[in-house]
């Protein structure tokens, strides 16, 4: 456990020890209601494993291109650019982007960051996009030049990467360098969440009877006292030994002591705790399978507040970050910009997208090509598709006077 040889700049090396000292005092987590608490053990809760699914499902299957706008306004597709082959297509040789995208949400909405590795070739190009665990990379003041760089433990070793070689998407925090972790955030929550879950395990595991009590006129010999509790565990507990007899010898009584679970408030726990997890993610309830409160008027308005509330805020990060990242000051200033496409999360019901693309439509925004291709249909093979058409009734101010006036 020496000093690591690779350094950037003046950089004090570290050491294997203290990088194991830091990740380990951000991966152990802390304790709520009894339980240990960290971003593993919280996807055990089904709540928390829906909630993360459904942002980074919902993140990896929006299209994602590269733009170049036109210098007299617009823009056009980038296909022959490198990185539009490596957001839309394959960011590395070993996953789709729809998988990248989706491993790096699901960092992001536990851990509150997450990080990718970035290859460029001698061109300066980005070559290749690796994601990377966040417990095993973290960013740090360089101690001599005060410059931010990240330490990444590479199979061992620890290695410093400059910032332009990190794609870095941080959650909110305080420092606004390192996000954090809405699980820790939460851990109250979570360990009654937990601390709910095994409860549930342990009551149905031993049979259903939250206890009892065995009463002897006299005390037990050793001998029938363990051969009693041996009988007990091998024979007296467990699902499959739920309600059979139990044989009581000398004079012994069985007392159960009775704890229904509608007196502890089992089933409002789990869904006070169900709602404070969706409510931690900004995930609408009916999106996990809750309908509680789902009506059909709403559910709609529902699904569009998520895109507006709860995906805006991550397509905005990872936009500004790739951006950011992936082009050159020059590729900026010549219009090269990373867009997500949520029309189609937007789009509501078919009736209602119809007449709002029919009003576009009359008042000349689109044209019948326009309209098509929101629809995943080809153009008019004539090009009578790119005329555009407005009402007859809707005609300048001026004009109007003018056709009254020499009636």
């Amino acid at each position: 456990m020496g000093l690591i040889s690779k350094l950037v700049g003046h950089a004090r090396a570290m050491t294997m020890e203290e990088f194991d000292n830091e990740v380990l005092s951000r991966f152990r987590g802390g304790h709520a209601a009894g339980m240990q608490v960290d971003e593993e053990r919280a996807l055990k809760l089904v709540t928390v494993f829906s909630c993360v699914r459904v942002l980074a499902e919902t993140i990896a299957t929006l299209p994602l291109d590269v733009f170049k706008e036109r210098p007299g306004g617009g823009k056009d597709k980038a296909r022959g650019h490198p990185v539009y082959e490596l957001l839309h297509n394959r960011p590395n040789p070993e996953m789709t982007s729809a998988t990248w995208r989706e491993t790096k949400t699901g960092h992001l909405a536990l851990s509150g960051n997450t990080y990718s590795i970035i290859t460029f070739n001698r061109r300066g190009e980005p070559l290749e996009i690796y994601p990377v665990d966040w417990h095993l990379i973290f960013p740090q003041r360089n101690p001599i030049t005060d410059a931010l760089e990240y330490v990444y433990n590479d199979r061992g070793k620890a290695e410093i990467f400059q910032p332009d070689r990190v794609l870095h998407v941080p959650g909110w925090g305080f420092d606004g360098i390192r996000g954090y972790s809405p699980i820790r955030m939460a851990a109250s929550t979570m360990g009654v969440g937990l601390a709910t879950q095994e409860f549930t395990e342990r009551f149905y595991s031993q049979g259903m009877n939250i206890g009892g009590v065995l009463e002897h006129p006299n005390a037990l010999s050793d001998p029938a006292y363990n051969r009693l509790v041996e009988w007990l565990e091998e024979k007296g507990s467990g699902m499959a030994n739920s309600w059979k007899p139990l044989i009581l010898e000398e004079g012994m009584k069985y007392s159960r002591i009775p704890m229904p679970l509608a007196e502890a408030q089992f089933i409002e726990t789990q869904k006070f705790t169900r709602d404070e997890i969706c409510g931690l993610f900004r995930v609408p309830p009916h999106m996990i399978a809750n309908l509680e409160r789902a009506t059909f008027s709403n559910i709609e308005h529902q699904s569009i507040e998520f895109v507006m509330y709860t995906l805006m805020p991550y397509i905005t990060k990872y936009e500004q970050a790739m951006n950011w990242k992936l082009f050159t000051p020059e590729e900026r200033a010549q219009g090269y910009y990373v867009k997500f496409n949520v029309d189609g999360l937007l789009r509501g019901d078919y009736k209602s997208r119809q007449e709002g693309l029919a009003i576009q439509r009359q008042n000349g925004v689109i044209n019948a090509d326009d309209w098509r291709g929101l629809e995943e249909m080809n153009p008019i093979e004539d090009g009578s598709g790119q005329i555009y058409l407005v009402n007859g009734n809707m005609i300048p101010p001026g004009t109007a006077g003018n056709q009254k006036g020499g009636e």
